[in-house]
């Protein structure tokens, strides 16, 4: 008798039209508060809002706040390091799709 493993994945699918406050932003990313606010600080991300509390986050910024979160943790990179992480990853995507559309045409 052959056994059948399964394994369920869970994710959510967010969309940029979502905005979320600071608090569930960094529930969504596993990451504290203050940390949010330094990239903030930093430029890493863009709220709209003029202080912490009227701050809103669209859906790229949990991406981008999951990504600074392992460039943080995984590569123990400063702010300024994962703001410079974040411009160079952003460039070489830039530069990828510029190639893709160019190999299209």
């Amino acid at each position: 008798m052959s056994q059948t493993h399964i394994t369920w994945i869970e994710g959510a699918v967010v969309e940029n039209e979502v905005h979320m406050t600071i608090m569930e932003l960094s529930q969504a990313s596993r990451t504290p508060e203050d940390l949010i606010m330094s990239w903030v600080s930093e430029g890493v991300l863009s709220p709209v809002g003029s202080s912490p509390q009227d701050w809103r986050f669209s859906g790229d910024s949990l991406k981008r706040a999951k990504t600074a979160a392992h460039l943080s943790h995984d590569l123990e990179l400063n702010i300024p390091g994962v703001a410079l992480a974040l411009d160079l990853l952003d460039e070489i995507a830039r530069l990828r799709n510029q190639l893709h559309r160019e190999n299209r045409d």
